[in-house]
């Protein structure tokens, strides 16, 4: 099928750029309208938004502030009041921060690295809780996390990786709860990529991209084709998986 997420309505988060705005444009490809969140950068959001519309689906941006968790519960209600439901969930949005410093560093930034931990971990826990709620039987979540959360592989990403570590049994412990509406629930390891996300130096980036098996760094698209595919029929039988996107970084 060339449309095989004709009629459904997809909510990807920080779909403005990166990944996000990636997984968003396949979605679109594949026949879904589109709903897609930012926190600032309302110009960015804009324009995607007008490009999905281009390629012939519904599209409209939520602002919200993904790391609180209060905010959830409206973000899901303004997306069904506005598309009339909910089919697919991309947990996408993510900081890093502080990336590099060790965890004994004495100028490392703990106010910062806790912001990440309400981003990355609470905050999408909260949306997935609102979206269980209302999502149509047969759904699809798709949590997006990194190679790091199973292999950190060097220093300096400690808080990072604990984030993308939890989200795996959340993700588990979803797909159980889940199952019985049809609603699968899988994760993507992500990689190395070219995003707007706060690279790490590039001393730290050479390490890693040394770690990998395919020895580059990747381009969004091909990560966001696997989380489509997860979105997609075809995955139907597919739940509480972790899949890796990440060039053999944990091979």
């Amino acid at each position: 099928m060339s449309n095989p997420l004709q009629g459904k309505i997809a909510l990807v988060t920080g779909g403005s750029r990166g990944l996000g705005a990636a997984t968003a444009r396949s979605l679109a490809d594949a026949g879904a309208d589109v709903a897609i969140t930012y926190v600032s950068s309302a110009g960015k959001a804009a324009e995607i938004v007008k490009e999905l519309e281009g390629r012939g689906v519904h599209a409209a941006a939520f602002q919200t502030d993904q790391a609180d968790t209060a905010q959830a519960p409206r973000l899901i209600d303004d997306v069904v009041a506005g598309f009339g439901g909910l089919d697919i969930l991309v947990n996408n949005a993510a900081i890093s921060v502080e990336s590099g410093k060790t965890i004994d560093d004495p100028d490392v930034d703990v106010a910062a690295l806790d912001r990440m931990h309400a981003t990355n971990y609470t905050g999408v826990i909260a949306i997935i809780r609102a979206a269980a709620k209302v999502m149509r039987d047969n759904g699809r979540i798709v949590n997006v996390g990194s190679g790091i959360g199973s292999r950190v592989g060097v220093p300096g990403f400690a808080d990072y990786a604990a984030t993308k570590a939890g989200l795996v049994g959340y993700t588990k412990g979803a797909a159980r709860d889940l199952a019985r509406r049809g609603i699968t629930v899988n994760m993507v390891q992500a990689g190395l990529m070219m995003t707007d996300m706060e690279p790490p130096s590039p001393e730290v980036l050479k390490a890693m991209v040394s770690n990998l098996s395919i020895q580059r760094v990747s381009d969004p698209a091909e990560t966001a084709a696997v989380i489509t595919f997860l979105a997609s029929p075809a995955a139907s039988y597919v739940t509480g998986a972790v899949l890796d996107s990440n060039g053999g970084y944990t091979a």
